[in-house]
């Protein structure tokens, strides 16, 4: 069970830490999402040093995390209950309207814009290639079996592809549900779906533009919802999985496929990728704080050893069961949780 209070010396030291004006200004920044020090420094307009010296202060203290992926670290509010309730309630206590903040907001707003057309620009200009290039070293049919049969054989009413791309997995998954949606934010992508669907003569599968991190489709909604090959591309995919997760009905299922941790650099820097794949332990605990509980998770080993990369899939389910009607025998509305 976690520490849910400090000893007076410590709360001392942890409020010091965050005694500070730019130190305030990056626990505000922060809670929007995880920043590198690059971004820190653009956004604050102050030294790479002073910036990595504020940062210092900050995970001494507690009140921030630090992980690596490949040549970058990231920083994001604390996990820990005590620093990181510490930490929410000084930036809930800030004036939004400060005109410091205000400007703050304004250039993460841009650093983010930029990451988006960055990405954006990279999935127009593959568009047409994109099934291809994004597996990888990894086929597409042993990617595809796999995920036929974590997902059975066993009808049900509707599915919901968030990042849909070229609507592949609405493909390959038509014959089970009854209504399908893809949701994807890139138009030369949706084209490049319908064209697919309507080639492949799919009735009961529609696609439309929207957000990943605000999916405009109806709550608790989807038996099955996909994420495939799209966390290591987004600026927060914690926030994704969450979403996604509200999506689900009770008893409903999430299957995420992306990549395992590696080191391939270039991928950052010449296919927009974020992410530098994810690991079991850290995609257990998001799925958890999502109120997921973790069913199944698959290796599929690539066959280019150490230049190649690995892909996984992560299946976990909502816990809630739908209660049956006695008398009918039909779903009723009212859920429970197990």
């Amino acid at each position: 069970m976690r520490n849910t209070s400090l000893h007076l010396d410590l709360m001392v030291d942890t409020l010091k830490a965050a005694a500070e004006s730019s130190r305030l200004r990056i626990l505000a920044l922060l809670s929007r999402g995880d920043l590198t020090v690059s971004d820190l420094t653009s956004i604050l307009g102050q030294s790479q040093p002073r910036v990595s010296r504020h940062l210092k202060l900050l995970y001494e203290a507690g009140l921030i995390n630090r992980y690596q992926e490949g040549a970058w670290a990231y920083f994001r509010l604390s996990d820990e209950a005590v620093p990181g309730w510490i930490a929410r309630a000084l930036i809930a206590r800030l004036d939004g309207a400060d005109p410091l903040l205000e400007r703050d907001m304004e250039r993460l707003a841009a650093v983010k814009s930029q990451r988006l057309e960055k990405a954006t620009a990279y999935f127009s200009a593959n568009a047409h290639s994109w099934d291809r290039i994004r597996l990888l070293h990894v086929s597409d049919s042993a990617v595809e079996a796999a995920l036929k049969r974590i997902v059975g054989k066993t009808p049900f009413q509707s599915m919901l592809d968030v990042g849909t791309g070229t609507g592949r997995l609405l493909e390959l998954f038509s014959p089970l549900y009854v209504r399908g949606v893809g949701i994807d934010i890139n138009r030369d992508m949706l084209t490049v779906a319908r064209a697919n669907l309507d080639r492949a003569g799919i009735n009961n599968a529609q696609v439309r533009q929207g957000d990943i991190y605000a999916l405009p489709v109806e709550r608790e909604s989807f038996d099955l919802v996909t994420i495939h090959q799209v966390l290591h591309f987004l600026d927060d995919p914690h926030a994704a999985i969450r979403e996604a997760a509200r999506a689900l009905r009770p008893g409903g299922r999430l299957l995420i496929v992306d990549f395992a941790p590696h080191t391939l650099e270039f991928l950052r820097e010449e296919h927009a990728h974020l992410r530098l794949g994810f690991s079991d332990e850290q995609m257990r605990g998001w799925l958890s704080e999502a109120g997921l509980a973790v069913e199944e998770i698959q290796e599929l080993e690539s066959k280019g050893g150490e230049a190649g990369l690995t892909v996984k899939l992560w299946l976990a389910c909502d816990p809630r069961l739908v209660i049956a009607d006695p008398v009918s025998s039909s779903p009723q509305n009212a859920t429970e949780s197990v």
